[in-house]
């Protein structure tokens, strides 16, 4: 698959399966997603052009986030796309093709780039749009010395999206810094015409759907949508030929995308290294660990919620897009996720350094 397809538009700058009545209570990091009373600031601010900096590569805008253990992450205003985290041992983890178009004109190829509403091809474009507009930066946590260690980004419906996708849908994209390591966090939500009634709002997708097939009309109907979802992550390695992936891989089934037809096959290693063209879908494995030998680390990859399945993906032998530099591991919701007016999803990617 040819992962740098799409041309940008012009958006608004703007446990378990991971299902849940958008207004139920929060609780943790859900917390993280309520109201923020800095928020109106950071969004006045940053449509000024405040806290956010400016590539010197191409002009794009992006948030730099710091900790005080020492890490930093910085964040593309374009596809919210999460294009460095550096730990606070000074190591790098994420990585941007040499062939990356840094100037708007395409979606950056690199990072964490979002695949939302679709994931690879299908009935719209590859990936869907999110990757190819500005998200709006709604808000994030300053500490005392004026640096940001959070933020969170948007991205609602513009004329540019409706026309390829017209679905009455809310992203939210926040990435913290922690001590030793770093969350990103999606929550999609579908924010059209719902019902009053808190029962209905927080009961089951397969409850409410039983019920408007029952009756044969309804306006939830009308409004619902399914997605996919992935977190599409260039990680920055010292060879191809020096990492490896462990995780629960040992007899999972993947789908094999590089033959033709994709094919189902089940995998004999616990330990994956890649030494040919890679493009694997694999279902119900959303554990891996990223072991670099070059950098004698290791790198976790918890993935929670409706992240639940892994993909592999290298362009090996692709000199001009670096391959030898970078390993793609994908957190993923591989299988339509459905959704009625009134409810939300959510999924987390935590990533986690350490010696090897």
């Amino acid at each position: 698959r040819k992962d740098e397809e799409g041309v940008r538009g012009s958006g608004v700058a703007g446990g378990g399966v991971g299902l849940f009545a958008a207004d139920d209570d929060a609780e943790d990091d859900d917390a993280q997603q309520q109201p923020n009373p800095k928020a109106e600031t950071w969004r006045v601010l940053s449509e000024e052009g405040m806290y956010l900096e400016t590539d010197p590569v191409g002009g794009l805008k992006y948030v730099k986030l710091t900790h005080r253990d020492g890490s930093s992450a910085k964040i593309y205003v374009l596809g919210a796309d999460l294009c460095s985290y550096v730990d606070s041992g000074g190591t790098e983890w994420l990585a941007v093709r040499p062939d990356a178009k840094m100037d708007g004109s395409k979606p950056i190829s690199g990072g964490a780039s979002h695949c939302f509403p679709q994931f690879g091809p299908g009935a719209i474009q590859q990936h869907g749009f999110a990757r190819n507009v500005d998200w709006q930066v709604a808000y994030g946590d300053e500490d005392q010395s004026g640096t940001y260690s959070s933020v969170v980004f948007e991205l609602a419906p513009s004329e540019y999206t409706k026309e390829i996708w017209d679905k009455p849908f809310k992203c939210s994209y926040e990435v913290r810094l922690a001590s030793g390591y770093l969350t990103a966090k999606l929550t999609v939500e579908n924010v059209g015409p719902s019902s009053d009634d808190g029962a209905a709002k927080s009961m089951p997708t397969s409850m409410m759907n039983t019920i408007v097939d029952a009756f044969g009309s309804s306006e939830k109907k009308d409004d619902a949508f399914e997605f996919q979802a992935a977190l599409h992550t260039y990680f920055d390695v010292s060879s191809i030929n020096s990492v490896s992936v462990a995780g629960s891989f040992e007899g999972a089934e993947y789908l094999d995308k590089m033959v033709s037809p994709p094919a189902t096959k089940k995998e004999s290693r616990s330990e994956i290294t890649v030494n040919e063209p890679y493009d694997r879908v694999y279902l119900g494995v959303n554990d891996p660990v990223l072991l670099d030998k070059g950098k004698k680390k290791k790198l976790t990859i918890a993935n929670s919620a409706g992240f639940k399945d892994t993909v592999l993906w290298s362009p090996y032998g692709e000199d001009a897009m670096g391959y030898k530099n970078f390993l793609c591991v994908e957190s993923v919701a591989f299988d339509p996720v459905p959704l009625l007016p009134g409810q939300a999803w959510s999924a987390s990617m935590s990533l986690v350094p350490e010696p090897l």
